[in-house]
């Protein structure tokens, strides 16, 4: 769809509302001792909190005040349809998993997007402070360090690349295999940084991350960001990937194709 500047200037300051709500939020219970979680799966433990509730239930009302036309899909209350053409997708945390242990990188993900898919993201970091954002013209961040322009590395061989990814023992057997191919020959690979590995992307500090079973709250506004910095992202096949699934993001269209090539075989 058509996004004039004052739609344009209206998305990213809604977004940085939501932001600014979620971090309230999700601060008031982190490191509390024990924080209570319940589980979304019952084969796995699938962690969900009052803190991701309430994360996106603030969001949410921001979104009814500011923009009651607009589509939500978020992953604790799923979807409200809308009729402007565009929908937000909201994930209150990203890495609950991390937040119940205490750890940082755990963050929020907020995109808008239209038919096509997303056109502006945020990764923000609410215990570290860092915003990272992208599309509609921006790309940039800001954090304790202060502020700046978001660009990824220079082109580089596997062989020279920093790969991330959330859980070694990335979804099926079969896609398992397929990452130790990748990872095997990457410089050096890293684990457990949920949306946080995405952001470094963005911000030109690793080349690669590779994952399987996301949903499209997970990757929408990680997709914003990279692309906004001079990234791609695409499925294992090379295709969108918006709606979750397999997904690869690369700092370069040379490395995401090394990278792609090896995970298929």
């Amino acid at each position: 769809m058509r996004v004039t500047t004052a739609l344009a200037a209206d998305l990213v300051a809604t977004a940085h509302e939501l932001a600014d709500v979620a971090r309230v939020a999700t601060l008031s219970y982190f490191r509390s001792r024990d924080l209570a979680a319940d589980t979304k799966d019952a084969d796995r433990f699938d962690p969900v909190t009052a803190a991701d509730r309430l994360s996106e239930e603030r969001m949410r009302a921001v979104l009814a005040r500011r923009r009651p036309d607009d589509g939500i899909l978020g992953e604790e209350f799923g979807s409200t349809s809308g009729t402007s053409g565009l929908t937000w997708v909201l994930d209150p945390i990203d890495g609950t998993r991390g937040y119940l242990s205490g750890a940082p990188t755990w963050g929020v993900l907020i995109s808008v997007r239209d038919d096509h898919g997303p056109l502006y993201g945020i990764i923000d970091q609410p215990y570290i402070g860092e915003r990272f954002e992208g599309g509609l013209g921006r790309a940039q961040m800001k954090g304790p360090l202060g502020e700046g322009p978001l660009a990824v590395r220079s082109p580089r061989p596997l062989s020279q690349a920093i790969l991330f990814t959330t859980f070694p023992e990335i979804g099926t057997p079969n896609e398992s295999t397929a990452f130790l191919r990748v990872a095997s020959k990457a410089k050096l690979v890293r684990y457990g940084t949920d949306c946080y590995a995405y952001a470094l992307i963005a911000a030109g500090q690793i080349d690669l991350v590779i994952e399987a079973g996301l949903q499209a709250y997970d990757v929408q506004a990680p997709i914003a960001v990279i692309e906004a910095a001079g990234g791609i992202v695409t499925n294992w096949q090379g295709r969108p990937a918006h709606d979750g699934g397999q997904v690869i993001a690369a700092a370069s269209k040379e490395l995401h194709a090394e990278a792609m090539a090896l995970l298929n075989g």
